[in-house]
């Protein structure tokens, strides 16, 4: 969609600095994979002819991928669409023309989850990635989070959301939800996501993240025996599994006679250390900390979303890196 800049927005374009917003906006116009990813949704996305002409495609995508960079809800994407320029840019919309109102947007959203496309997407950044060489299948490292929803019975329901469950972690305890994912051990990328509810143990999932090519898996102490499962028996790969923490306590209480097995487990964590790097750029550079919908299904296409944004986030930092 092409259309005349508003007196606004010529302004904005002429501006001398360019603010961080702008900078990462331009950044991500450039790198992403648009006409491969839009694809994905275009067969299930209306036509013009029933009703209400829609926004163009690529207009509302581009809003959904930003709602999830910045952690907005759709009345506050609505919002920004009308005060934040460098977004309304990004998006190809003027103040001229009718900009998605909060049920536009919530309608696109609805639509990636009737069709489970967060997924399809998902998949098809990998494939841009291992098209572009960038994956390296030597291992996976395999880990979980916990991504924490509202545990108020204050809402219309008059209850707590039935598909999450509490757990513990430490001494603490915790509602919501498990993200598992599958991370490759060379460059940081998530290859797979699984949603569970926080209850169900991180071993469990194990099958579910591992793409058969991997030569070893790398995981910390809590998947300790997964090669004994009886869906694992048949990977053939090197289980790097980190010892218990009271088992590494013990070990560095006689450090010169134990030097050989604290080496190898400090070279395990290093390792592990990467799986660590998505999960930082959805919580810290996204701001995804909390579950905001109710259910699995609608969580799992929202954190499907955000792993495959994030594997586009880590390779802008990659080439950054390699720039210098």
């Amino acid at each position: 969609m092409s259309h005349q800049l508003t007196f606004v927005d010529s302004e904005f374009n002429n501006k001398r600095r360019k603010t961080r917003k702008e900078i990462f906006l331009s950044r991500m116009n450039e790198l992403m994979p648009w006409d491969q990813l839009e694809a994905v949704i275009e067969p299930f996305y209306p036509k013009p002819g029933n009703g209400r002409r829609p926004y163009p495609l690529s207009t509302m995508f581009r809003i959904h991928c930003m709602q999830h960079w910045y952690n907005m809800s759709d009345p506050a994407m609505e919002d920004a669409l009308y005060e934040i320029t460098s977004m309304r840019l990004f998006a190809d919309l003027s103040l001229e023309n009718p900009i998605p109102d909060h049920t536009t947007i919530m309608n696109f959203r609805h639509l990636l989850e009737k069709h489970k496309l967060s997924r399809q997407l998902f998949k098809e950044v990998n494939r841009w990635l291992s098209d572009a060489g960038i994956y390296l299948k030597e291992g996976t490292i395999v880990d979980a989070t916990i991504i924490e929803a509202a545990s108020s019975t204050k809402n219309k329901a008059k209850e707590r959301d039935p598909e999450m469950h509490q757990t513990q972690k430490g001494k603490q305890w915790f509602f919501g939800l498990k993200a598992h994912i599958g991370v490759d051990a060379r460059t940081g990328l998530t290859h797979s996501v699984s949603t569970t509810a926080a209850n169900v143990h991180d071993i469990t999932e194990t099958v579910n993240l591992l793409h058969g090519e991997e030569c070893f898996v790398s995981a910390d102490s809590g998947y300790r025996g997964a090669q004994k499962r009886e869906e694992l028996k048949g990977v053939k790969a090197d289980w790097l599994i980190a010892e218990t923490p009271s088992k590494i306590r013990i070990l560095k209480k006689h450090p010169r006679k134990n030097k050989q097995p604290i080496r190898t487990e400090y070279i395990k964590a290093s390792i592990r250390a990467k799986v660590e790097h998505p999960f930082r750029i959805i919580k810290c550079q996204f701001g995804f900390r909390k579950a905001i919908y109710r259910g699995l299904a609608k969580n799992d296409s929202k954190l499907t979303m955000l792993f495959a944004l994030a594997n586009v986030f880590r390779v802008d930092q990659m080439i950054r890196a390699a720039r210098g």
